[in-house]
């Protein structure tokens, strides 16, 4: 079976080429949109990441060369056109979960060189100035964190906050009774779960509910000074609401892996480039503003993972069986 694989890097072209199988693999460096759909031709399937077109007219294009699956090699599906999909007949599995492990530690990564300003006394100690003037910090023991989103990263996050002896609440349209019996945690109403905490963290899936979940009226209600961390999918955050918290003072902290525009960013070395992104420069201006490429689930475990099921995804598809991780009906 020829499967082509849209925005492949390095990396991903090892962790999927390690795992035994007799796929014929076509490996494509750039995007998958409507004008390098016809570069699957050929093939019988696609591999598509998160910042992959794949609306209605990329799918129609995609169907008439030939296509009869697509394979997210991510949890997220909120690019795709789901009833497109099952009106052309295409098949399509996503990876549920990898190492929700993975992205729940890069969370409390961002906790903590926010917290302690571990990124301006880098760059200080490299400069010979080991003033501690302006690094001040505070104990994570004892303070509120609200987990939005229970999920299985929601939950590996709010493991890690209670052992550095956090309050743990949460907010879930779904609750998890780990969350309260395994974790000790209390699920409360959005909005009462974001005024008490001292940090917010997402972990929820982008869905038409939770876009903007967090817009200037949800950060007016958080405590002044609080922090907000993202680390699931952008536009859960209005990010001009954000800058204006940041600018007033309410929001006191701000850690990003991801960004509602960084389809034009992240991934790629734009370092020799000018970016006409206003609105993320204007972030990177804040010295209480750290932002990660979306590289959250960047570990080996979790490539491994990817990587073995989108590999049982696509057998399961050329076996005529499912791998349970269908998200049509084709």
């Amino acid at each position: 079976m020829k499967v082509t694989v849209f925005s492949s890097k390095p990396y991903d072209v090892a962790s999927l080429s390690q795992v035994p199988d007799t796929i014929d693999w076509h490996f494509l460096e750039p995007r998958l949109d409507s004008d390098t759909a016809k570069l699957a031709k050929g093939s019988e399937a696609i591999v598509a990441f998160v910042n992959d077109d794949l609306s209605a007219p990329v799918l129609t294009e995609l169907k008439s060369q030939g296509i009869k699956m697509v394979a997210l090699r991510c949890a997220g599906f909120n690019n795709i056109d789901l009833e497109a999909a099952n009106t052309l007949g295409l098949r399509v599995a996503r990876v549920p979960a990898y190492s929700p492990e993975a992205v729940a530690e890069h969370a409390v990564a961002l906790t903590m060189m926010l917290n302690r300003r571990l990124h301006r006394a880098y760059n200080r100690v490299r400069e010979n100035n080991f003033s501690l003037d302006g690094l001040l910090g505070f104990n994570l023991h004892g303070k509120t964190v609200a987990i939005i989103g229970t999920g299985a990263i929601g939950r590996a996050t709010a493991r890690i906050f209670k052992g550095f002896g956090c309050k743990l609440v949460a907010y879930d349209l779904y609750p998890n009774t780990a969350f309260n019996d395994d974790i000790g945690g209390q699920y409360l109403p959005f909005e009462q779960a974001i005024t008490q905490a001292d940090i917010v963290s997402l972990h929820c899936p982008l869905t038409p509910d939770t876009y903007h979940l967090i817009d200037a009226g949800s950060l007016a209600k958080m405590k002044k000074g609080a922090m907000l961390i993202n680390t699931s999918r952008g536009a859960l955050l209005d990010t001009q609401a954000a800058i204006d918290a940041l600018k007033s003072g309410q929001l006191g902290y701000l850690g990003l892996d991801v960004y509602e525009q960084e389809g034009d960013l992240f991934f790629e070395d734009l370092s020799n480039r000018i970016i006409p992104d206003d609105v993320f420069q204007r972030l990177l201006t804040f010295p209480n503003v750290v932002i990660t490429g979306h590289q959250g689930y960047f570990t080996q475990e979790a490539l491994s993972a990817i990587a073995q099921t989108t590999v049982d995804n696509l057998n399961a598809f050329h076996q005529g069986q499912l791998s349970g991780n269908e998200l049509t009906k084709a």
